[in-house]
């Protein structure tokens, strides 16, 4: 079969790899219909995360057609059936999957004992995204090999399309739990940092779940008119200062709410903590640019509430934690747990309150891919959200 595959810094290939099988009894494999680049794979591409190896398989976010299936899958899933797959491989059995926190499920990471010792505990087997959370090819190929098939893969309902589902496995839901992490109250304003493809879906979940005002930061004229569109109120940081238009807005008090869709590339060029974030980066003495990170802790109204979806990778510096304590802050954040999510929000596309595929600009065959990649991580051709079908 046909793939794309990490070689290293900038450098993503469309070639032939071996076709996946039935490793396990509760093994499916998928044909894929769809997969699409997200924002997460760019801290592979930008090489900003360790653990990825010559030829791994990239991608997390895809949908397709299960073609084939383990003797332990017990009909729960079966050949001819259309699904969305998560990025996070559960177990369904654990203790933290009995609890709903799928992300940081006990049992699926095959690279435990080295995710034990970045992290302190093991979290979650993910596709495609390096060897410290299982080396589990990814999605952006023809066919994967999908773990645990009897308790990951969500059922598509007949009548509803590729692009009205395929984001269920990761980004409508990582927008979702991020604003559910804040529990919304109908006075709050929440203020989102990013308006890429997380920070769109964080904005319309945010008016779904009766936010007062929701507010949207970026740079990019066309992400803030997506992000307008769908009920926020644009402000450009590299016209206008965040700090001074947040007090307008709020009557000098700060939202209530603070969201981070950015994570550990944070753009901002002019400020002097985003040039001394550069600087120590290049000299390998920090990991992330929390740049976004700092300005929310400082904006944020007292007693509010953090809530952080965008990927950081290891370590951070001259985060003001003295503010968060003294402030009251809660601090939210984790990887997604998608199938706590899914049944509620499938019902919210069947229903017609939302159609995901408002965010897509670009649909192209898996083979343009390498292309892609440069073209979605330098915004160029208005890029927000790419499609991929092999």
């Amino acid at each position: 079969m046909r793939a794309l595959c990490w070689h290293g810094k900038n450098d993503i290939r469309y070639e032939q790899v071996p076709d996946p099988v039935i490793e396990h009894p509760r093994d499916a494999i998928v044909r894929v219909t769809s997969c699409a680049i997200c924002g997460s794979d760019l801290h592979l591409y930008d090489g900003f995360m360790p653990g990825m190896k010559s030829g791994d398989i990239m991608g997390h976010e895809f949908m397709g057609e299960i073609v084939d299936v383990g003797p332990g899958i017990n009909g729960k899933v079966k050949v001819g059936d259309r699904v969305v797959v998560p990025f996070t491989i559960i177990c369904g059995e654990c203790e933290q999957c009995r609890r709903g926190n799928f992300s940081v499920c006990e049992r699926t990471n095959r690279n435990k004992h080295i995710a034990d010792k970045v992290f302190g505990h093991s979290t979650a087997g993910l596709y495609g995204y390096t060897h410290l959370t299982g080396g589990y090819p990814g999605g952006q190929a023809e066919y994967v090999r999908v773990p645990y098939a009897d308790v990951g893969p969500v059922k598509v309902p007949n009548g509803l399309s590729d692009e009205q589902v395929l984001f269920l496995g990761d980004i409508f839901p990582t927008g979702w739990q991020a604003v559910v992490q804040c529990d919304i109250e109908p006075t709050d304003t929440v203020a989102i940092w990013g308006a890429g493809p997380v920070g769109q879906f964080c904005v319309r979940s945010a008016i779904l779940l009766g936010a007062q005002q929701v507010i949207c930061i970026d740079r990019l004229p066309e992400r803030l008119a997506m992000a307008e569109a769908g009920g926020a109120i644009p402000i450009n940081f590299e016209k206008e200062s965040v700090v001074e238009r947040l007090n307008d807005l709020t009557n000098g008090k700060g939202p209530q709410k603070c969201i981070d869709a950015v994570g550990l590339e944070a753009h901002a060029t002019a400020t002097i903590d985003s040039m001394y974030d550069r600087a120590k980066q290049a000299m390998m003495l920090e990991t992330d640019r929390p740049h976004v990170l700092r300005e929310m802790i400082y904006v944020c109204r007292p007693a509010g509430t953090i809530s952080v979806p965008g990927v950081y990778g290891g370590l951070l510096d001259k985060v003001p934690f003295g503010m968060v304590m003294n402030k009251g802050l809660t601090i939210r954040t984790g990887q997604t747990h998608v199938n706590r999510w899914t049944e509620d929000l499938l019902g919210l596309i069947e229903e017609g309150q939302i159609d995901p595929s408002f965010v897509i600009t670009h649909r192209v065959p898996l083979e343009r891919g390498p292309e892609m990649y440069q073209t979605f991580r330098d915004k160029h051709d208005g890029c927000i959200k790419v499609v991929l079908q092999p």
